[in-house]
């Protein structure tokens, strides 16, 4: 008996097919079963399935005689599963990579409930995918099982069927069937709901769901939609039948509001002649389930209205929402001017030798290379006001004693005309004026790997939303920029060829590293709750231009971890930190959150410092990451995981193949990585030779003293060894690999 009964009703979608089917087999967890339904697919989709089942005998296909709908699909493959659980997945959506294993274990850990609730992304045609609006609720019910009636709010999540694990003997105990019609999911899921005992919940993205465009699936045109309502209906007989469950009529009536609303809303599923119909029946049975002293929520009433009503709201919204969009751009253009006359009246008076203006990846908070160079200038030059310019939302992370302001506000707009040093790891936004006199310290963010700058305008997949010329304006004004190594400045003067000047001083961030004695990551370690003697492995990917959004998954977290434990033959933790552009995204609801949870992996991402983490580190383990130059600095090893290398190279560029001469070994497949680890290579003499290789190309002018040497040179004038550098002339011409040709 398998763990797993995945159901798969199948209807034209040969062109994805495949993919669904090798998502679900392909699992690190192999304990499943497909019982597949040929729902009478005219595109060849049943052949395909045969030529699965032939080759692997976890798949079974069901060909249905005539098309029934996926509701009645579904109906047809439950009497065939003999897995524990119950899954259905639609023919054109995939399994997560380790979706199974996580799914597995939080149910080991809950006792096997009734009914599992996990999350998912939709998938645009666009390429974007849009983590689910509701998946707090899969946090906020805890750790525990529970009932619909402890936790009511989950009947807010989505009503489908895919985003759930069934119990078969619950299954089969209560006989759950789909009903006919279209919006089949809703009859199914609220009865489930509503009569499971034991409900857990996992926060983990475990479905890809395809979002079809119109005119496939749920989202075609027609009196199909009408259909909701009976379905509906379904749910509200169950709880005439259930008075212990009359509570719920409440939500589940806005639920059902709702769920209308939003098809009426879509101009094209409800056809024009038929819509106010739609509205009325919607309106009827809103009416019909709501007693006279309820109170109806204000995103409801118009329900009450009548259909006339609805349509003027409708097109007053419309109206509303296009002048809005105006109204904006008239205020940001008129907040613009506003600061500019400002800045102007500002910038009439003379510059203030004293103050030095800071900022770190977009006004982040007190980071990277401009938070060391800070740092330094409060003991070598403390005679110099440093300020920061940080978001709003970011200044209560702000150490104490920082002075900050807020971007665009007047003590900004001020501070900016007067200030003599401007020191940033990202151009300076808005219409700043580079006032004779003012310094401006570029320090970049490492060394530079992919392309950057003026390189991205050959590369358009990885220039989406980067305004290359308004990028080179901004470093227009850069004085200087600090390079750690020849390879840098190089690749700079390509890049951005601006007429700034580089300063082989080091990177300031790095001097920590270098600096750093033998129990510099205690502290760290200790935080992040790494037991002592652990082997740390730091798992750092950076993000992919050839995928919208930039996440890819390059293999099982969960997997890794486990191999990890038979390969160092070590007590071990391994910690992840993502990109920091990465964070804020769906990236760490695809298992980083859920192992983080359970203490299988240690998530790091919202570490503010990222030199921190990595003095914590025993490894690193990175593909195409600018940390590992960084890295180098602690002489530890590293390990390239470069599994999709040309695809990086074809979508971003690379100043170099990492891979001739890297830091250490590499991996080019999942295999190769876990066997460099099971096998002890990872840490063996050709990795410390190749690691002392790239030390000496790349951690050229790290010495320790990067930040004092920036304020020693460049704010208080001292003569030091500090070689300048400038950029190319006019008339130079600059390689592919960034020499400069005379």
């Amino acid at each position: 008996m398998p763990r797993f009964s995945v159901i798969v009703p199948v209807f034209e979608v040969r062109g994805f097919l495949r993919e669904c089917l090798d998502s679900v087999l392909e699992q690190s967890y192999r304990d499943v079963e497909v019982i597949a339904v040929d729902d009478c697919s005219s595109d060849g989709g049943g052949a395909i399935l045969d030529a699965y089942a032939a080759r692997d005998p976890r798949v079974r296909v069901l060909h249905l005689p005539a098309n029934v709908g996926p509701g009645r699909a579904r109906n047809a493959g439950l009497p065939y599963a003999t897995g524990d659980f119950v899954l259905f997945l639609d023919g054109d959506d995939t399994f997560a990579p380790g979706a199974l294993r996580a799914l597995t274990d939080r149910l080991d850990e809950a006792g096997d409930p009734d009914v599992l609730l996990f999350d998912h992304v939709r998938a645009y045609g666009w390429g974007e995918t849009r983590r689910d609006a509701h998946a707090r609720l899969l946090v906020s019910a805890g750790e525990g099982t529970f009932t619909v009636a402890e936790h009511p709010e989950v009947l807010d999540l989505p009503t489908v069927v895919w985003n759930k694990a069934y119990r078969r003997e619950f299954v089969e105990a209560h006989g759950f069937r789909f009903p006919p019609g279209r919006h089949e999911d809703t009859p199914w899921t609220l009865p489930v709901l509503l009569d499971a005992g034991r409900i857990a919940t996992l926060d983990r993205i475990c479905v890809t769901h395809r979002q079809r465009r119109r005119g496939t699936g749920p989202s075609i045109s027609g009196r199909g939609h009408f259909d909701v309502h009976d379905q509906y209906e379904r749910v509200f007989g169950l709880l005439d039948s259930r008075p212990e469950a009359a509570g719920l009529r409440p939500s589940l009536r806005d639920r059902m509001a709702a769920h209308c609303l939003e098809i009426l809303a879509e101009p094209d599923r409800v056809p024009p002649g038929e819509r106010a119909e739609f509205f009325r029946r919607t309106a009827g049975l809103y009416r019909k389930h709501r007693s006279d002293d309820e109170p109806v929520a204000p995103e409801y009433r118009v329900l009450e209205g009548g259909w006339a009503a609805y349509r003027t709201r409708r097109q007053a919204a419309w109206v509303r929402d296009a002048l809005g969009v105006r109204a904006g751009r008239v205020r940001a253009a008129g907040a613009e001017l506003i600061g500019r006359g400002w800045s102007l009246v500002q910038e009439r008076l003379p510059l203030d030798p004293n103050l030095a203006l800071y900022s770190a990846f977009s006004h982040r908070g007190v980071l990277g290379d401009p938070a060391a160079v800070y740092q330094a200038a409060r003991e070598f030059a403390p005679h110099i006001r440093g300020v920061w310019v940080v978001r709003p939302e970011r200044a209560a992370a702000l150490p104490p004693g920082v002075e900050y302001v807020t971007p665009g506000s007047p003590d900004h707009l001020r501070l900016a005309a007067r200030a003599t040093y401007f020191v940033n790891n990202v151009g300076w936004p808005g219409p700043l004026t580079k006032r004779p006199g003012s310094v401006h310290i570029h320090t970049h963010q490492g060394t530079p790997l992919k392309f950057m700058g003026a390189d991205l305008l050959h590369k358009p997949g990885a220039r989406l939303g980067v305004d290359v010329p308004g990028l080179l304006r901004r470093a227009d004004r850069w004085d200087h920029g600090l390079v750690a190594n020849r390879h840098s400045e190089l690749v700079w003067s390509r890049a951005y060829p601006c007429g700034f000047t580089s300063l082989r001083t080091g990177s300031p961030r790095n001097d920590v590293l270098v600096n750093a004695g033998p129990d510099a990551g205690a502290a760290v370690r200790e935080r992040l709750g790494i037991p002592a003697g652990h082997t740390v492995v730091l798992y750092a990917p950076t993000p992919r231009d050839y995928r919208l959004g930039g996440h890819v998954e390059r293999f099982d977290l969960g997997r890794f971890a486990a191999d990890l434990r038979s390969g160092l033959g070590e007590a071990h933790t391994l910690v992840v930190r993502l990109h920091p552009s990465l964070a804020d995204g769906p990236a760490r609801g695809f298992g980083l959150a859920e192992l983080h949870r359970r203490g299988v992996v240690v998530d790091a991402t919202d570490e503010p410092h990222v030199e921190e983490v990595m003095l914590a580190s025993d490894v690193l383990v990175t593909d195409y990451s600018a940390l590992m130059f960084d890295y180098a600095n602690l002489d530890r090893p590293i390990v390239v995981h470069a599994d999709d290398l040309d695809a990086f190279e074809v979508s971003r560029g690379m100043y170099l193949d990492i891979t001739a001469d890297p830091p250490g070994h590499v991996s080019r497949s999942y295999r190769e990585l876990a066997w460099l680890f099971d096998s002890g290579q990872w840490r063996d003499s050709e990795s410390a030779r190749l690691r002392a290789g790239f030390r000496e190309r790349y951690c050229e002018f790290d010495d320790g003293r990067a930040a004092e040497r920036v304020v020693r040179t460049l704010m208080l004038g001292e003569g030091t060894s500090v070689v300048a550098v400038p950029a190319p002339r006019s008339g130079d011409a600059v390689s592919s690999t960034g020499l400069v040709l005379s």
